[in-house]
């Protein structure tokens, strides 16, 4: 692994740019999907915060997809040679607004790459720094940072780390059904081929879960979707989020929000139907 990641390590630095204007179908959709009433999206509606991940979307040939749905290793990514591919977390800037009808453009650069030894061998985490910026404006007005995670294949012996109890002191909270429904109607608004979503042959035979996963960023944005429903005139200026464990479509999950004494701060989080933790999040608000 040791030369395989000097290799890897090549490609911090790397970068790419695209385009893409922001048009309201994928807002309306997602509105729907998040169980919103229908309402008028026009120019000039303001984009909530990670609706961005909407758009920019991989359009890779079907040629070009993997066995696992996602693309073919290599390209912007580095080849890391394992199999499963996670979404660890993410951290955002909010620096100004985003909206339906802005032609925005989101520049990616590959800003680490680092390898750990973790319970189950080999961990390869690639962290991809975007900024995207809005109708030629030289300031970005979103910037994310994305943690991703490559891990070995699951073996029988495999021990899991131990889960953490999530807190009960919630102020907000939403009961979320995660069926194959809204799993799939998310994977289509993302354009999402990652088959551990959607293809439960695939994803409890080959990659040993135990179930269809629940979309990391679909949790995420349940949990940014929860201060719009409790605080729906917030304005978010920075949102971290980290996945702790799985959560798979076998049960209802809950989302939590915990608004701060600082009055600017909410501690948002995600929990199984058992009470373990699956998501760690915080939002500061201006």
């Amino acid at each position: 692994m040791s030369k395989s990641l000097d290799d890897l390590k090549a490609w911090i630095g790397r970068s790419e740019t695209v385009r893409d204007q922001l048009g309201a179908t994928p807002v309306k959709a997602l509105n729907a999907t998040l169980d919103h009433p229908a309402t008028p999206v026009e120019t000039g509606t303001l984009l909530p915060p990670l609706w961005h991940w909407l758009y920019f979307l991989p359009l890779h040939q079907q040629s070009e997809i993997g066995p696992d749905g996602h693309a073919k290793r290599g390209g912007f990514l580095p080849p890391v040679p394992l199999p499963r591919r996670m979404w660890a977390g993410s951290q955002f800037e909010f620096r100004s607004p985003l909206r339906v009808g802005d032609a925005v453009e989101r520049t990616s650069t590959i800003a680490d790459v680092t390898v750990k030894e973790g319970r189950t061998g080999k961990l390869v985490f690639v962290k991809v720094r975007h900024e995207l910026r809005s109708n030629g404006s030289t300031q970005p007005a979103v910037v994310e940072f994305h943690d991703i995670v490559y891990r070995d294949a699951k073996r029988p012996d495999d021990v899991e780390p131990p889960p953490q109890r999530a807190d009960a002191d919630a102020q907000w909270q939403r009961v979320i059904v995660p069926d194959d429904v809204l799993l799939f109607r998310y994977s289509a608004l993302t354009f999402n081929g990652h088959r551990i979503h959607y293809d439960r042959k695939y994803v409890t035979e080959v990659e040993g879960y135990p179930g269809l996963i629940v979309h990391g960023p679909l949790i995420a944005t349940l949990l940014m979707d929860l201060v719009r429903r409790h605080a729906p005139d917030a304005d978010v200026a920075t949102f971290r989020f980290k996945a702790v464990r799985p959560t798979f479509d076998l049960n209802p999950f809950r989302v939590n929000g915990q608004p701060q004494q600082d009055g600017k701060t909410v501690k948002l989080w995600a929990q199984d139907h058992e009470g373990w933790l699956t998501m760690d999040a915080v939002a500061t608000l201006r």
